[in-house]
């Protein structure tokens, strides 16, 4: 793996050549500027998780009938626009470089780096407008220190 400053960019990246995978590293203030657009994807996200948890008895039955050849829902349609909606909210964030952690929360991390090593921006839909806490990547949520 490579750390490399992106020209003209305060940000940094992280390539593993191997798989061509980059991983956006973002300072605080980075952080910061994108929670104004990050706050209504992860409000949708928390909105449809409730509604497909609402669904769950429902299409736990239709799964363990559709073994038989049976099952089905009577608001399959709804459901799976929902299922569609979480996939299409994580794939913004993802493509922006943030990591979601915990749809029902709206928990989501910014990799960062502190004190040379890559670290975790973690930030809450309840919390405020700036990033207040971070964690190694080990420690997790419990691990929360702030910044």
């Amino acid at each position: 793996m490579e750390l490399r400053q992106r020209p003209g960019a305060g940000a940094y990246n992280m390539a593993c050549w191997s798989s061509e995978i980059v991983m956006k590293l973002f300072t605080i203030a980075e952080a910061n500027s994108l929670l104004p657009s990050v706050r209504p994807i992860v409000k949708s996200i928390q909105r449809s998780h409730r509604r497909v948890i609402s669904f769950q008895t429902t299409a736990n039955h239709a799964a363990a009938g559709a073994d038989s050849g049976g099952g089905g829902m009577a608001q399959g349609p709804k459901y799976a626009r929902l299922l569609i909606d979480l996939s299409l909210g994580a794939g913004q964030l993802e493509s922006l470089g943030v990591q979601l952690k915990d749809y029902g929360q709206g928990l989501i991390d910014f990799p960062s780096m502190r004190d040379g090593r890559v670290v975790l921006l973690c930030w809450k839909a309840d919390e405020g407008d700036e990033l207040e806490w971070w964690h190694d990547l080990e420690t997790g949520f419990g691990g929360r220190q702030p910044l």
